[in-house]
């Protein structure tokens, strides 16, 4: 199957979603809570659902993993994987970082990938081995090899259990190591933020695989690095994640295994 046609549905599908979410970012938005601040809206929904209606009217037969309707066909050669409002809180809030994600699996290795950051809609873009794209350019991760000169950005599971309390640790630890560390509340923009070169390092807990398919593949593609927390092979169903631009890599590694 020809990537550039899945990505060209995959992109139709989010700047879809897209109109939906801005349309919405000035109307009630809270509809109910998954937990006390894991919230859901109407407008999740509705721009899942435009997603699954637009892939299902080309590819009927393709798998889909997303954030509010689950899992269908799971054993499909191709499988969709579909955020369809990254950083809810953040739109309910109207702080500006939110963004639609959407990432396609090959035999569970994804082989393309789009983000729509909002509200600026900045189109994230990579197919494997093909480079990574902002608005048709083609990106690249940043040349830092320094601690010390790196700009880190990372983020926080709603359960305050025993990783939240670690990711304090460590956020304290880089912000005094480094240039800064940022919490903006999206892990899918966070990634395209490594993969453009704006941030050094990103590192997360309690991830899930819709936060994370289509960024990888972006991060990847731009030149960055992408494992575990202790640099071993990473995957979309693991709950942890390290991403950089490459050269920091290791050392960011040793300093979340100290």
């Amino acid at each position: 199957m020809d990537p550039t046609h899945l990505l060209e549905v995959a992109a139709d599908a989010a700047q879809g979603a897209s109109d939906i979410i801005l349309k919405a970012s000035k109307k009630s938005k809270i509809a109910d809570h998954k937990g006390r601040t894991d919230l859901v809206t109407n407008t999740d929904k509705e721009s899942e659902k435009f997603i699954c209606d637009k892939i299902r009217e080309v590819f009927p037969d393709h798998g889909f993993l997303a954030e509010e309707s689950g899992s269908s066909l799971p054993e499909a050669e191709y499988r969709w994987i579909i955020d369809p409002l990254d950083g809810t809180t953040n739109f309910v809030h109207d702080y500006p970082s939110f963004g639609v994600s959407i990432g396609i699996l090959k035999n569970e290795e994804p082989i393309v990938a789009c983000v729509v950051e909002l509200p600026v809609r900045n189109i994230y873009t990579a197919i494997k081995g093909q480079g990574a794209f902002c608005n048709n350019v083609a990106i690249s991760v940043s040349d830092v090899d320094d601690l010390e000169k790196s700009l880190y950005v990372t983020g926080f599971g709603y359960e305050h259990g025993e990783r939240w309390e670690r990711n304090m640790i460590l956020f304290k630890r880089f912000t005094v190591i480094g240039q800064g560390v940022r919490r903006l509340g999206a892990a899918a923009v966070d990634l395209c933020h490594i993969a453009s070169g704006k941030v050094d390092g990103f590192w997360e807990f309690d991830l899930h695989p819709w936060d994370t398919a289509a960024g990888i593949l972006i991060v990847k593609e731009a030149g960055g690095m992408v494992t575990n927390m202790d640099g071993s092979t990473y995957s979309i169903f693991n709950n942890e994640i390290l991403a950089t631009n490459g050269l920091i890599h290791q050392k960011m590694v040793d300093q979340l295994k100290d």
